[in-house]
């Protein structure tokens, strides 16, 4: 039976564009078909709010409570200019990044990554390289503000995104390879690299800072072409940290 929104209801899902709102009551909100459907399969949804057209393609929903609502209705918690048919309220997972897997897959490290967009991409791009976990400083943006959700196109369901003290995390290992992207660094074309290990990528303005600059052991350069030719200062931390990853698997596979 459709129902309209009860204002503690809006009021909720409004209220989780904060991050501190998020934290006190330890839920997201995600929206559109593509998006929800990705998070339903891993997540806990405390409910759904959707269109009849959505759920008259979605006979089996798991969630604690779905409500349907008309289009105008949807509007009313959307964050979208142009809502989509669902609107979904989720439970943010607790993760546990076990150190000794560290030296043995590939994973990315996120120094004061600001920008919700890029963060959504990067987790993104993770997703598609096979890297299963994400860690970030605790500067860097939340993983679960509703841009960031939005721009990993579901992603999210499949990279673990941890938050740490990079410093200490750093000191701790032992035998890791820690590689980050720097102007003054080699050619990333011409290094040797290996299929485990940790790559930094720096904030968008300031780069890697000074204190997690210590720990990397081993500097690359993405080159621009030609290399005599005046060219932009740098590139948007997620698209180098796309070349990145690209490259060190294109190595895996030749």
């Amino acid at each position: 039976m459709m129902e309209a929104l009860s204002k503690n209801t809006i009021k909720l899902i409004t209220s989780l564009n904060r991050k501190k709102e998020r934290d006190e009551s330890g839920l997201f909100f995600a929206e559109g078909p593509k998006l929800v459907d990705d998070l339903l399969n891993t997540f806990h949804c405390t409910l759904l709010i959707a269109t009849s057209d959505y759920l008259s393609a979605h006979k089996s929903i798991k969630a604690d409570a779905v409500q349907e609502v008309t289009k105008e209705g949807l509007k009313k918690v959307s964050a979208l200019c142009a809502p989509q048919s669902v609107v979904a309220l989720f439970k943010k997972p607790t993760y546990h990044l076990d150190y000794k897997t560290l030296g043995s897959q590939l994973s990315l490290m996120l120094d004061t990554v600001q920008d919700p967009g890029n963060l959504g991409t990067i987790i993104r791009i993770a997703d598609w390289f096979g890297i299963e976990n994400v860690i970030c400083s605790k500067e860097t943006v939340d993983v679960f503000n509703p841009k960031v959700v939005q721009a990993t196109m579901g992603a999210l369901a499949r990279v673990r995104v941890h938050y740490l003290d990079l410093e200490k995390l750093l000191m701790s290992l032992k035998g890791v390879p820690v590689y980050g992207t720097f102007l003054e660094g080699d050619n990333i074309y011409e290094e040797t690299l290996t299929s485990s290990g940790i790559i930094v990528m720096g904030n968008e303005g300031n780069g890697i800072s000074s204190v997690v600059k210590k720990y990397v052991d081993r500097k690359l350069y993405i080159p621009n072409f030609p290399q005599s030719r005046d060219t932009s200062e740098s590139l948007n931390v997620a698209v180098a940290t796309a070349i990145v990853c690209s490259e060190f698997r294109r190595r895996i596979n030749r």
